[in-house]
């Protein structure tokens, strides 16, 4: 449940307030540029998310917690990429932008290696309560991603939203070493 909270709060602390304050302010696209984007980013991600099972399944077989490592170590490298994209002010139409689709694609596999995991790891007699307590740890991810995503933002800008993503990215997948792996 912590992996997935961080997990969220690491989409979340750039995603949803930062970035499309961010498409305005700084790139001056047009809110309805802002919101058409970020509802193909959703569909996008949306079927990257359908297609999770065959892209996992590739790598060897059923997930486990090696995949939850994986996944989120991959996610926090494309954001930490895009952090110093930021930094070193490249041109978001090529970088930021690019990174965004990068990191929707990955985020989606992982977000569904976790949805898979959280009901391979329930008991049968108490499925409903562990899934509604790891569902319960996903909606305070993202409360707490939203919030210091307005925060950080308003004080710092992207570049710090994209370090503390980065940074609930590496501590989900320490957290994740401690969940079981399949014995081959």
């Amino acid at each position: 449940a912590i992996a997935r909270l961080l997990l969220f709060g690491a989409r979340d602390v750039w995603f949803v307030v930062a970035l499309p304050l961010y498409l305005v302010s700084v790139l001056g696209w047009e809110y309805s540029s802002v919101g058409g984007f970020l509802a193909l980013w959703i569909i996008g991600y949306g079927f990257i998310q359908s297609m999770a099972p065959r892209i996992t399944g590739v790598a060897h077989g059923t997930p486990d917690g090696r995949d939850v490592i994986g996944w989120a170590l991959g996610l926090a490298t494309i954001t930490l990429l895009l952090a110093i994209g930021v930094y070193q002010s490249l041109d978001p139409l090529h970088s930021l932008i690019p990174g965004l689709l990068i990191f929707g694609a990955v985020f989606a596999v992982n977000s569904s290696v976790h949805s898979y995991l959280i009901v391979s790891y329930s008991h049968a007699e108490r499925v409903s309560m562990d899934v509604g307590f790891y569902y319960m740890a996903n909606a305070m991810g993202r409360l707490i991603g939203t919030v210091l995503s307005g925060y950080l933002f308003q004080v710092y800008g992207l570049l710090a939203c994209l370090i503390v993503s980065g940074l609930f990215l590496l501590i989900s997948a320490a957290v994740a070493t401690k969940l079981p792996v399949a014995a081959n």
